[in-house]
C-alpha cells in the first residue's frame, strides 16, 4: 500500500519532494504555472506540520549538460511569489553546498534544487547520483505524476535510501481519478481523442474498445481514420503508415460494440500558417489544396449530443489547431459543453498537456472534474500499463 502524507510524523523533518516543474516558459518567465500550483497543497501540508521542504525537479531535456535556458531559477521566483515567502536555491542539486543547505534548513523553510537533468545520472538512474540526492531529506515524497512513467534517479533510484517514503496530494489525486475511478466508471462512457499522432494513443484506444460506449476522434488524427474509410480529405494531415491500423481499430470496434464517431465537416485553410478560414467543408469534399484544421459546426453538434448523454467522459487531445486564431472554436466549444456536462453531474477527466493548455487558454481549467498534470503518464496509466515510480513505492 502506498502511503500519503497523513501516514507520517512530519514535524521537525526535512522532506525531500520530487515535483514536476517542467512548465512552459516565455523567455525567463513562467508562462503557465498550473503544475506549480498543483503541488502547493503538498508543500503547505509539510510547512504547516513544522517540516522543512527540499524540492527537486527537471526542466526540459538538457541531456546531462548545463543549459541556462533550462534553469529552475524562474520557477523558484514563481513559487516564492505564489507562497509569498522567500525560498533558498542551489545551482547544483548534488553539490556539497546544496546538501549542507538542506541539512541546515529550519522548520518552515524551502530549498529548491537546480535542474536534475543537468546531470546524466538522473535519466540513467545512477546509484551514486541517487544516493547524493537522498542526502537532502529524511523523508521522500513523490508528487511528480508527470514523470511517474519514467524510471529515473529522483523517483525510483532514491527509494532504497529512505526508510519512509510516500506520495503527495497531487499524486494521490491523479491516481484516484485515473486509476481507481476509471476502473469502475459510470456508463455511458465516452472517450474523446484529438491531437495529431495516432501511434501514441494506440494502446489507449485498444484498452477502451472494451470499456467505452463511444470513442469520438477529432484533431489531426481523425483524418487518417477518415482516409481509411475512403473519404476525400484534401491536403489534411494523414499518417500513411497508420491507415491499415486505423482500419483494424474500426473493425475491432464494430465487433466489440464500441461506436467510433468521426467528424462530418471541418474548417479548412491552405496551410497551418494560413489563418484565413474556409468552410465548413464536408468531409466528403475537402478541396485538394485545403487542409482541415478544426472540426466544423455539424461535427460539434453531433459530438455534443453524445457527450450530453454520457456519465463519464475522458478527454485527451484538442479538436483542432487551437493555438491559431480561427481554428480554436471546436476545442473551445467542446470545453464549454463539457462544463455543462459537469454541472449536470457527469464526470469529466482531462489528460494531456495540449488539452490542459487549451483549457487554460479558455479560462476553464477549474471547471472540469479533474485535469491531469501528466501527459505521457496519464496515457500510460489509462492504457493499462504500470508506472515505474508507483510500482517502486509499492515494494
Amino acid at each position: 500500500m502506498i502511503k500519503t502524507l497523513n501516514a507520517f510524523d512530519l514535524r521537525g523533518k526535512n522532506i525531500l519532494i520530487r515535483t514536476d516543474f517542467n512548465v512552459p516558459m516565455d523567455g525567463e518567465t513562467v508562462s503557465n504555472n498550473f503544475r506549480i500550483k498543483a503541488v502547493l497543497p503538498t508543500i503547505m501540508t509539510c510547512l504547516d506540520a513544522g517540516a522543512a521542504v527540499v524540492i527537486m525537479s527537471h526542466m526540459g531535456r538538457p541531456k546531462g549538460t548545463i543549459d541556462n535556458d533550462l534553469s529552475l531559477i524562474p520557477v523558484g521566483e514563481e513559487l516564492a511569489g505564489l507562497l509569498e515567502m522567500p525560498i533558498k536555491f542551489s545551482d547544483n542539486c548534488i553539490s556539497t553546498d546544496s546538501i549542507d543547505t538542506s541539512i541546515s534548513l529550519k522548520p518552515g523553510e524551502i530549498h529548491l534544487l537546480e535542474n536534475l537533468r543537468f546531470h546524466a545520472g538522473e535519466e540513467a538512474n545512477d546509484m551514486e547520483f541517487s544516493s547524493q540526492l537522498a542526502r537532502h531529506g529524511q523523508l521522500f515524497i513523490n508528487d511528480a505524476f508527470g514523470t511517474a512513467h519514467r524510471s529515473h534517479a529522483s523517483n525510483v533510484g532514491v527509494l532504497p535510501y529512505f526508510k519512509n517514503a510516500g506520495i503527495g496530494w497531487l499524486m494521490d489525486k491523479e491516481l484516484n481519478y485515473l486509476d481507481r475511478f476509471m476502473s469502475r466508471p459510470k456508463t455511458p462512457l465516452t472517450l474523446i481523442l484529438g491531437g495529431a499522432k495516432i501511434d501514441t494513443k494506440l494502446k489507449l484506444i485498444d484498452q477502451f474498445l472494451d470499456k467505452a460506449d463511444n470513442i469520438i476522434i477529432g484533431g489531426g488524427m481523425a483524418f487518417t481514420f477518415l482516409k481509411a474509410k475512403g473519404k476525400k480529405v484534401g491536403g489534411s494531415l494523414v499518417d500513411g503508415s497508420m491507415i491499415s491500423i486505423a482500419k483494424d481499430i474500426m473493425n475491432k470496434a464494430r465487433v466489440k460494440g464500441a461506436k467510433i464517431i468521426l467528424p462530418s465537416d471541418a474548417l479548412c485553410a491552405l496551410s497551418l500558417k494560413d489563418n484565413i478560414q474556409e468552410g465548413p467543408c464536408s468531409i466528403d469534399d475537402i478541396p485538394d489544396n485545403m487542409m482541415g484544421l478544426d472540426i466544423g459546426p455539424d461535427s460539434m453538434r453531433r459530438f455534443n449530443t453524445i457527450l450530453g448523454n454520457s456519465k463519464t467522459i475522458l478527454w485527451n487531445g484538442p479538436m483542432g489547431v487551437f493555438e491559431s486564431k480561427g481554428f480554436e472554436s471546436g476545442t473551445r466549444e467542446m470545453a464549454i459543453h463539457l462544463v455543462s456536462c459537469v454541472t449536470s453531474g457527469s464526470k469529466v477527466i482531462v489528460g494531456g498537456g495540449d488539452t490542459a493548455a487549451a483549457l487554460e487558454q479558455f479560462g476553464l481549467m477549474n471547471e472540469m472534474t479533474h485535469v491531469s498534470t501528466g501527459g505521457g503518464a496519464s496515457l500510460e496509466l489509462l492504457s493499462g500499463n504500470s508506472l515505474p515510480a508507483i510500482t517502486a513505492l509499492r515494494k
